[in-house]
């Protein structure tokens, strides 16, 4: 299946086992756009307008508190339910929105997540007294959590279905973006919507989001396949463990009673709390598909740490947001749309400081520096009084903007990458869940801190807690052996932990005889590994060399035709969701070699359909005729096009050569196992900087 075409694939061949009811995007009117862009803006832009409206809704309200209290009647501290049950529902709704996304269809439940946030938005315009602003507020709360796991499961899907194992960084980093931004930009837009419109502002600006979000979703959306057809009702109850969602519920009210009932506790609540918890664990442990699957937080604990982590920082982030608004309004004599512009560099940095770790590998030393800006912020709060000047409190709330972007994408990056594939919708809602318990719990300390009135020194009070808080995450931190950099960063691949036999000269090839394969150089495979711009430099300076040496170019790419769509069987993990979408169709652009490689009239160009350069051409027919026995081998993914055309390599007695830092994978402890441990036993492992002492004389 040789060919002289100048296209390039896009996959990297790697299809989780998870599940993959990824609804058919080739029947809908835009087929042909998402095929050449599945994560273009027609697909992001809806998911992120609704992954950000619980964000939008937790912190626009934070100006409107005062102004709410006097036009209903009641005191600022009361407002605080406002805050509180806006989470005490998004905490229990978020998780069930996702199982209900991985049951029922995750479109389905975006969209009428939606409508409902409508309907809260319109009923807390035009409400009177606290306890229907209450009501507009749970609405609000159960329609916005729809929005952040179905999108990480229609994110997750459109992966599976183009082939990938995770989606490009800057997907998953734009949700993380959103969500950091909104979340600290909110209070400056709600100062400037009740300074404008007056606080019912707060409520109504729902209304225009919510009807654009969902003419984008259902537009632009692909629907869900049939999921639910023929079940019967108790079948479905048992699918989405009813049982365990009320427990659940239950369980997480009583606990945050008990939290907002603080300084002054009770008991009871934390009694009922324990009960809960206890009878939710027993019925996990027997169920068949549960709700909270305690046996995987049990045994993943890098999974159980991220929950923690998470909902620690977020409880430092909201506690500074909620407090120094209310401190910057009623200690400091700021308007609420003064407070608000106070807080807008928060969100902004916040969103540069995301963008920033966007592309890491590692984890760690993100999470690790946020960390450490939680202490150094609340640190800083400890000199804040009411004489102090607003560029001093900006500088504040700046540190605590940088550690809410850095530790929301970081912590979003390492749910991804421990959540079993098929219970992301649950487990992306669990994570907002521990971040709901922070925000919930920092609304009760805030409420402690200023519950006589709001002072200086219920702001110190505040900033001592936080230190603590902040001394626990960086310790959580530092000794999660999980964030190793072992783990998540690429070591250099020249070390070698098997000893392996080595000749006592370095080695050298004869050009004429030697072919550089550079295989599955592409777009959508490029975005799917870390930090990809230095691996396609490397093997832009290897096709350098070789063009320099002649040495025989060759490209490997990934396209097909009908035909080859129709061959491939259903029980193929890896290419059954590629055919049934129609993806990588010979002749369009994904096909496409990328730009910055360039290809000569004298280069081989092979089109493959499976994993291996080998596997489906006849490449190998085309070396022989040329005299290749040496092959310098680069691609993406490592455990992919690589390994499967090392193998198929060796068994035809090539002699080899990898090229280390020109390939990648989006697993990079699979590439480092791959380059350190397997790749020596057939080839030789070199870095680019090596090839110039290749040649003989």
């Amino acid at each position: 299946m040789g060919s002289t075409s100048r296209t390039g694939a896009r996959s990297d061949g790697r299809i989780p086992d998870g599940d993959v009811r990824a609804s058919t995007d080739a029947d809908t009117p835009d087929a042909e756009s998402w095929r050449r862009r599945p994560f273009g803006p027609r697909f992001v832009a809806p998911l992120l307008m609704g992954a950000t409206l619980n964000p939008v809704n937790s912190s626009v309200i934070a100006t409107a508190l005062v102004a709410i209290a006097a036009s209903v009647g009641v005191s600022v501290s009361q407002t605080a339910i406002l805050i509180s049950c806006l989470y005490l529902t998004s905490a229990i709704a978020q998780p069930t929105a996702g199982r209900l996304s991985e049951e029922f269809g995750p479109r389905r439940v975006f969209l009428v997540g939606i409508v409902v946030v409508f309907l809260g938005g319109m009923l807390g315009g035009v409400a009177t007294d606290l306890r229907v602003l209450v009501v507009a507020r749970v609405l609000i709360g159960l329609g916005t959590s729809a929005g952040y796991p179905s999108a990480m499961l229609l994110i997750r899907r459109r992966a599976t279905a183009i082939g990938l194992n995770v989606p490009p960084s800057k997907v998953l980093g734009s949700l993380a973006i959103a969500g950091a931004v909104t979340v600290a930009v909110g209070p400056a837009i709600g100062g400037m919507l009740v300074g404008w419109f007056g606080w019912r502002a707060a409520f109504l600006v729902n209304v225009p989001f919510t009807i654009l979000t969902f003419a984008m979703a259902l537009a632009w959306i692909a629907k869900d396949s049939d999921v639910i057809r023929g079940r019967a009702p108790r079948e479905v109850l048992a699918r989405i463990d009813a049982p365990g969602i009320v427990g659940f519920g239950a369980t997480m009210t009583s606990l945050l009673v008990f939290l907002l009932s603080l300084p002054d506790p009770q008991w009871g609540a934390l009694a009922l709390t324990v009960v809960f918890a206890a009878a939710l664990v027993r019925w996990s442990l027997r169920a068949t598909n549960p709700f909270l699957d305690v046996r995987l937080l049990a045994s993943n604990g890098a999974l159980t740490r991220t929950y923690l982590r998470s909902g620690l920082s977020l409880l430092g982030v909201y506690t500074m947001l909620y407090g120094l608004t209310q401190w910057l309004e009623a200690a400091h004599g700021l308007s609420a749309y003064a407070a608000g512009l106070a807080l807008l560099p928060m969100g902004l940095l916040s969103a540069v400081a995301a963008r920033l770790v966007t592309n890491r590998v590692s984890v760690r030393t993100p999470l690790i520096a946020a960390a450490v800006l939680l202490v150094l912020g609340s640190t800083a709060a400890l000199f804040l009084t009411s004489s102090t000047p607003v560029i001093a409190v900006i500088g504040v709330t700046a540190v605590f903007g940088i550690m809410s972007g850095i530790s929301n994408l970081s912590n979003q990056t390492a749910l991804y990458r421990e959540a079993p594939p098929e219970k992301l919708g649950t487990a992306s809602g669990l994570l907002r869940t521990f971040g709901y318990v922070g925000s919930i719990a920092s609304a009760t300390l805030t409420g402690i801190a200023f519950r006589s009135h709001v002072s200086d020194s219920g702001l110190h009070h505040v900033s001592l807690i936080l230190i603590a808080i902040g001394a626990v995450v960086l310790l959580m931190t530092v000794f999660d052996r999980r964030l190793k950099p072992a783990s998540d960063e690429i070591p250099s691949p020249r070390k070698e932990s098997i000893p392996m036999p080595v000749s006592s000269a370095a080695p050298t090839i004869v050009p004429s005889r030697t072919a550089l394969l550079l295989m599955d150089y592409q777009g959508v495979v490029l975005d799917a590994i870390p930090d990809a711009e230095p691996v396609l430099d490397h093997a832009r300076q290897a096709l350098g060399w070789a063009r320099d040496n002649e040495v025989q170019v060759v490209y490997v790419r990934v396209a097909f035709t009908p035909q080859d769509f129709a061959q491939v069987p259903a029980h193929n993990k890896a290419f059954a969701a590629v055919a049934d979408n129609g993806f990588l169709l010979d002749g369009s652009p994904e096909t496409e070699v990328h730009g910055s490689l360039d290809v000569h009239d004298d280069d081989i160009v092979v089109r493959k359909t499976r994993f291996g350069a080998f596997s489906s051409t006849d490449l190998h027919g085309e070396l022989h005729a040329k005299g290749v026995d040496t092959l310098i081998v680069a691609g993406i993914s490592t455990s992919g096009v690589v390994l499967s055309t090392l193998r198929d390599a060796a068994d035809q007695d090539y002699r080899l050569f990898v090229l280390a830092d020109a390939t990648s994978d989006p697993d990079p402890e699979v590439h480092r196992i791959l380059i350190d441990k397997v790749f020596p036993h057939q080839a030789d492992i070199l870095n680019t900087g090596d090839l110039k002492t290749l040649c003989a004389a």
